[in-house]
């Protein structure tokens, strides 16, 4: 079979997603009839049917789901390959991904490093909940992450280490102990093992608040105010800091950044 065409992929997310042939090609801008025809054919070439049609409605076969997921995958690989290339095109800059909160911590310190290092270039930093897809859309450099998170086609290095804190409001019964154990953090009804998509400062006032009850790294304490206390949890793993990067992607401001950042964390 010749290779499939990103506009045909695109006429065919457009039906898979209204289910609608009618409003499909109103949202691509073509005739009804002709993108009928292009889904003919793109099923011939393929010999699987990725609809099921009636004349009342419109539904995706099993093949069809799959072939949505993989097309999805396709178009924003290929957006990404774009953005990356721009971006070398482009003068020498930096952009860093990270999560909110950190910019007062690690990353503060490793860029001030950095900048007093050799030839440095510009650094913008990008506060995102979503920092493994901001490499891989091509959208940062690097990323300031969890060694728990999606690492998945990524380079990365270890910085550090952090012992973790439960993060309790000042007047909740465990605030005043001088550590807890996991099973006490966890029977508190108020405790979320997974964290709502919000920056730091949000979270540190949800706990405030008496909302939540929360594990994180050590480096969040100074940003505590007095309304939280952070208590040692003691036989909860660390939380790993890395800094990560698209694997094969040639970037040479990148390594200078990496050694301020593994200067920093030693």
């Amino acid at each position: 079979m010749d290779r499939l065409e990103t506009r045909e992929i695109g006429y065919f997310i457009a039906v898979a997603e209204s289910l609608h042939f009618g409003r499909a090609a109103e949202r691509l801008g073509i005739a009804q009839p002709g993108l009928s025809r292009a889904i003919g054919r793109l099923e011939r070439r393929m010999r699987v049917r990725l609809f099921e049609r009636t004349s009342r409605q419109v539904r995706l076969t099993r093949a069809g789901e799959v072939f949505l997921r993989e097309s999805r995958t396709v178009l924003a690989a290929i957006d990404g390959a774009v953005r990356r290339t721009q971006q070398a095109a482009r003068p020498e800059r930096l952009v860093v991904a990270a999560p909110a909160g950190a910019g007062a911590g690690l990353l503060a310190r490793v860029l001030e490093t950095y900048r007093r290092g050799p030839d440095p270039v510009p650094v913008e930093v990008r506060f995102t909940p979503d920092l493994a897809g901001a490499l891989r859309e091509g959208t940062a450099d690097l990323a300031l992450m969890c060694g728990s998170d999606d690492l998945d086609g990524l380079d990365t290095v270890e910085l550090l280490d952090e012992a973790p804190v439960a993060l309790l409001p000042a007047g909740h019964r465990l605030a005043d102990r001088a550590a807890l154990t996991a099973g006490e953090v966890r029977d508190e009804p108020r405790f979320r093992a997974h964290l709502p998509p919000v920056g730091l400062d949000e979270l540190i006032d949800r706990v405030a608040l008496g909302e939540l009850v929360v594990v994180l790294g050590e480096s969040a304490i100074p940003r505590l105010g007095p309304a939280v206390v952070a208590v040692p949890v003691l036989d909860a793993p660390s939380s790993r800091l890395v800094l990560a990067w698209p694997r094969a992607t040639p970037a040479a401001a990148r390594e200078g950044l990496v050694r301020a950042a593994l200067a920093t964390a030693r």
